[in-house]
């Protein structure tokens, strides 16, 4: 059944945030709670794989050469860091699993710096095992890759970069292996990293990432939803020094975003990422607050990482070109195009403690109003205080 091998088997930004988190936040804690989008019914028995799968994962731990890899790999993480993540053990009494009927329920609890890093491999796992208890076959391996190998293909006449974004969604570990072999392999330079530091060590490629919504949800419950992105980004910026300079835009809706987004902190970044809403409007949006802040945009960089697949990519480049710097995360598109309904299932933080304050909803308000999460008093509140009308 399905398991994990290594402790670096998890996106890259959740490490990121890891260790800034630990440095700023250490007594903070947090509440995680699974949300399944796509009313995927699981089997009787399930929860008790998963329970087993994720009681495997305590017996993970850093290896010397992951370390190194670390260290050599990404020097803007303090040595401190590492040495922690060494000593670092995943405890499966943080997770709470139950099952009623076809439905499943996880939740996370613990203090923040520990619970940060459960969200991509729980979700990686749940996806792997409800692929294999439903008994149903993908395609053959070199079908696989040749699927990856025909997209990249296409992908090499945009003349653009892109990565792999696509681990918590994947069919299973093995089909991963396999995308990222051929990725690897292929004979171009459009291929740059990818956000899994496991694969990244094995394919000796570069690790990318930065940081995720849970970032500034955390900030939202420690400073409120007006200083949320601004003091996000100034802490993010305070940890890091330049490096890692790929801000999130979508929060709380890329509008409030840019707002915040201020002149100082838009020279200091490289660029944003877009996640949500059409990725057209986000590129006019992004093109006209750098000419409003004196920038060219050409000097900056969107990262689109939104549900792509190669139309997608194609419409978006035919507007960025010769207007903003433009590369591509490539998710479940990748990792999960098997000849199987793809899962459609999240794992977000609900609630966030700050040291000396209390139990505090955290909400994202995508900017696809429909992909809102949160309490919806909340929600109403958020937007409200932020004068959001959808």
């Amino acid at each position: 059944m399905a398991t994990l091998t290594s402790i670096l088997d998890n996106d890259f930004y959740k490490f990121t945030m890891q260790f800034a988190a630990s440095k700023l936040f250490p007594k903070a804690q947090a509440r995680y709670q699974f949300i399944n989008r796509g009313q995927h019914s699981f089997p009787t028995g399930f929860d008790k794989l998963l329970k087993e799968a994720i009681g495997e994962m305590a017996q993970l731990k850093l290896t010397k050469t992951e370390k190194e890899f670390l260290r050599t790999k990404c020097p803007y993480i303090e040595p401190t860091y590492l040495d922690f993540l060494e000593g670092y053990r995943y405890d499966p009494d943080e997770v709470h699993i139950t099952q009623t009927g076809g439905d499943l329920s996880v939740t996370i609890n613990g203090y923040w710096y520990r619970t940060i890093l459960w969200e991509v491999p729980i979700m990686s796992l749940i996806c792997e095992l409800y692929y294999e208890v439903s008994g149903e076959s993908r395609i053959p391996n070199d079908k696989v890759c040749q699927v990856v190998e025909d997209k990249m293909e296409k992908y090499d006449r945009l003349n653009i970069t892109i990565a792999d974004f696509g681990t918590r969604r994947r069919h299973s570990y093995g089909v991963h292996d396999l995308v990222m072999r051929t990725l690897k392999n292929h004979p171009s330079q459009t291929f740059i990293g990818t956000s899994n530091v496991h694969f990244a060590m094995k394919y000796e490629t570069t690790p990318i990432g930065t940081h995720a919504h849970e970032w500034f949800m955390f900030h939202a419950a420690k400073y409120g939803y007006k200083m949320a992105n601004l003091l996000g980004l100034e802490h993010w910026s305070d940890v890091y020094r330049g490096d890692l300079g790929i801000a999130l835009s979508d929060t709380y809706t890329t509008a409030v975003f840019f707002k915040q987004f201020d002149k100082k902190l838009s020279k200091l970044f490289d660029g944003v990422r877009h996640d949500s809403g059409d990725p057209i409007t986000f590129a006019e949006m992004t093109i006209e607050h750098y000419k409003k802040q004196g920038i060219d945009p050409q000097s900056k960089t969107i990262i689109f990482s939104d549900g792509l697949d190669y139309n997608k990519v194609e419409n978006i480049v035919g507007f960025c070109e010769g207007k903003i710097g433009h590369s591509f995360g490539i998710g479940t598109d990748f990792t999960n195009d098997v000849g199987l309904p793809r899962m459609n299932i999240v794992l977000k933080m609900v609630e966030a403690k700050p040291e000396d304050g209390d139990w505090t909803a955290v909400i994202k308000l995508s900017d696809e109003p429909g992909k809102h999460t949160g309490s919806p008093d909340e929600i109403a509140i958020a937007k409200q205080i932020l004068k959001i009308e959808d």
